[in-house]
């Protein structure tokens, strides 16, 4: 039987409306233009972000997305909502890829293969989004909170995934794997391998197998060519 992550359960923020369903019987449009602009404004965030402008201006939003700069204050109070909706915006987009199938189920070997390679699905979605959170988190009461929900729903994901492999190991033992488990599928080491090394996908997931092989004993087996 499948189990889906609960990661989807905590994904919130603030709620992305889209201009195709909303209703605006008796209305002139306006409505539907707004909300429109509104995401035209936060896709401009997020190009922003794709290319490592983490902390983007609302006169650069405004150019980018071709809405006025008036506009963008009018729909964002400040620079933190405007970041938090963006945020919001792109989870809604990748949510998907927050789901790993048969959580726990099957031979080890499979298990590792999706959870590796659902992650780097993962952070090839999300990289510039997670750029942007974390140097906003520091000083962001509400995306630091999330990032932190977020962080410990993946942790569970990987709890639920090797959670044989964990049973069989003293208390102290199982916190010290789940720990550097959390630490190899997580997005800074993808951002270490991919960004700053260089390394490929393939090779980066070939890597990361090898790894979590070698964690939970299972050095033996073979990593995806």
């Amino acid at each position: 039987m499948n189990r889906r992550s609960d990661l989807l359960a905590t994904v919130v923020s603030e709620p992305v409306s889209s201009a195709k369903d909303v209703r605006v019987d008796g209305q002139d449009g306006r409505v539907v233009r707004k909300l429109r602009n509104r995401e035209l404004v936060l896709d401009a965030v997020l190009e922003l972000f794709a290319e490592d402008s983490l902390e983007p201006g609302a006169a650069e939003v405004a150019e980018r997305s071709g809405v006025s700069m008036r506009s963008v204050y009018r729909y964002f109070e400040d620079g933190d909502a405007l970041i938090r909706a963006a945020i919001a915006r792109n989870l809604e987009k990748v949510r998907p890829l927050f789901v790993i199938a048969e959580l726990g189920d099957g031979p080890l070997a499979g298990r590792i293969d999706r959870m590796v390679a659902g992650r780097l699905r993962l952070y090839e979605a999300i990289a510039p989004m997670m750029r942007a959170t974390i140097r906003r988190a520091p000083s962001n009461d509400i995306i630091r909170g999330q990032f932190e929900v977020d962080l410990a729903a993946m942790r569970r994901q990987v709890e639920q995934m090797f959670a044989l492999e964990l049973s069989e190991l003293a208390v102290a033992d199982r916190r010290d794997a789940v720990a550097a488990l959390d630490v190899l599928l997580g997005f800074h080491t993808f951002e270490q391998l991919r960004r700053i090394r260089g390394f490929s996908g393939p090779d980066t997931r070939r890597v990361l197998t090898r790894a979590v092989q070698r964690q939970l004993g299972a050095g033996q087996t073979h990593p995806p060519a």
